[in-house]
């Protein structure tokens, strides 16, 4: 094994998929024999012709952090989970939203539809 690939070595791993994205937690080892986190999401995105690409973004966390990291974090999660609750709260989730029309009822009802017929057009 090179030198430089040991400090990229991962030494335990755990994924999370979800929707277009992918969380890849991975634990590595230094140069010295020390452990560090790395956290990277992964997005899928589509081209125009079709094909896919993604686009990801990493983190890194040293041991020194772990604790306040943490904390924040668990506070950050308990904040808005007490202000907005466990659901999901998307376009599609909202009582207003017509599944039928991709559009919200406030967008349909105030629409006028004029009264066509095919001998018309």
């Amino acid at each position: 094994m090179y030198n430089n690939e040991r400090d990229h070595d991962e030494i335990f791993s755990k994924v999370l998929r979800a929707g277009r994205r992918t969380y890849f937690f991975d634990v590595r080892e230094t140069k010295a024999s020390d452990y560090y986190l790395t956290i990277t999401e992964s997005k899928k995105f589509t081209n125009d012709d079709g094909t896919f690409y993604y686009k990801k973004h990493k983190i890194y966390l040293y041991k020194e952090d772990f604790s306040e990291f943490k904390g924040i974090l668990g506070d950050m999660i308990d904040f808005i989970i007490t202000e907005r609750g466990e659901e999901v709260i998307s376009e599609r989730h909202q009582k207003d939203y017509d599944p039928k029309s991709n559009l919200s009822s406030a967008q349909t009802s105030n629409s006028e539809f004029s009264n066509l017929n095919f001998e018309d057009i």
